[in-house]
């Protein structure tokens, strides 16, 4: 009686060995809710992939409050992708994980704390892009190689860009803070790139052939294969419904007569919470349009299917379950059938993760 994930195993796996032959040098990302997956999943598969033969050293995790879940999992380096800061659990690392930790820094008062406290610290340098998220400007890059070159003990792992994932090829936008790197005249060949496809980062390795690049990768290494991935739900109980008869937490009368169908999964699990949209087709916006049309009318289409039709939340869901209706005439499913579900896996927790 559960929201679960369904994994086809053998197609995950050949994805996964397909991603890593065609990224050499690749770090997978390892951050939030693992993908839907879960973070020690991930870091295990990491690990498999480093076995297959693949030139796999370091994973990525988001947050230092990651570090535990996936250092037991995974025995190699692990980069936080999220800026070093002189307050926080970075400020707890043991000594042993302390170790394999690879800090990203992108202020130049930060770089002078954490060198401070670890003169041997491991550090990548992140160069601000176009996001305008976190990084050094040009300037501040120099700043930074000026002070590396009197700090030998430190370890510079590399130069990080984080770049958009939509508009297009961002890689005129690399090649010119390429200069910025290159100016500032760092102890490191080293470059962590997000967000370029396979063409592109060939493009930036013969442009750069003295550089070794090494590309970030969640999404599309995880989740790459949607078609291996399957999410089904539970019908925990089905009641007839009569035209005007009141049901649910909110005392609502059912619109026209059908069945009441409640279901596993709720916002426990991310069901029915949303992030705003980032889409800027205007078929999407069209889409957002009538789902705004439709919550004005007191509906909400449901990620749930029946019969290949997202049916209509019967009411908000609730914690761990969630109430649909369906209309009259439509095949009506039995209690403990399993319904398809469609869900964003990152904003998602399952209650099972079945790897076949």
């Amino acid at each position: 009686m559960s929201l679960t994930l369904h994994v086809d195993g053998a197609r995950w796996r050949a994805h996964l060995d397909a991603v890593a032959t065609a990224n050499p040098g690749l770090t997978p990302v390892v951050k939030g809710n693992g993908y839907g997956l879960t973070l020690p999943r991930l870091a295990r598969r990491a690990g498999w992939l480093r076995d297959q033969g693949h030139d796999l050293d370091t994973i990525a995790v988001g947050t230092y409050s990651e570090l535990e879940t996936v250092a037991s999992r995974f025995d190699g380096d692990l980069l936080v992708l999220t800026p070093w800061r002189p307050f926080g659990p970075e400020l707890e690392l043991d000594e042993h994980l302390e170790r394999r930790v690879v800090h990203t820094v992108g202020r130049l008062e930060d770089l002078v704390d954490l060198l401070d406290r670890h003169p041997a610290a491991r550090v990548v340098l992140e160069r601000r892009t176009s996001m305008l998220r976190h990084g050094f400007d040009a300037d501040g890059l120099r700043a930074a190689g000026r002070l590396l070159r009197g700090r030998r003990t430190a370890s510079v792992a590399g130069v990080a860009f984080h770049l958009p994932l939509d508009q297009g090829s961002h890689l005129a936008e690399v090649l010119r803070l390429m200069d910025d790197v290159v100016a500032a005249d760092l102890p490191t060949r080293t470059l962590w790139i997000s967000h370029l496809s396979a063409d592109e980062l060939a493009t930036l390795r013969r442009t750069y052939a003295d550089y070794v690049v090494r590309p970030r990768v969640g999404t599309a290494l995880w989740l790459g294969d949607r078609g291996a991935l399957r999410v089904t739900s539970t019908v925990l109980d089905v009641h007839p419904l009569r035209r005007g008869q009141v049901y649910g937490y909110r005392g609502r009368t059912a619109p026209r007569a059908g069945h009441l169908l409640v279901v596993s999964g709720g916002t426990a699990h991310g069901i029915g919470l949303t992030a705003p949209a980032g889409e800027s087709r205007l078929r999407a916006r069209a889409a957002v349009l009538a789902r705004g049309g439709l919550d004005a009318a007191g509906l909400a289409r449901s990620p749930f299917t029946v019969d290949g039709r997202q049916r209509l939340f019967a009411e908000p869901p609730h914690m761990q379950a969630s109430m649909l209706l369906l209309p009259a005439g439509a095949r009506v499913p039995e209690v403990g059938d399993e319904l398809d579900v469609r869900v964003r896996y990152t904003t998602t927790s399952f209650d099972r993760v079945l790897v076949d």
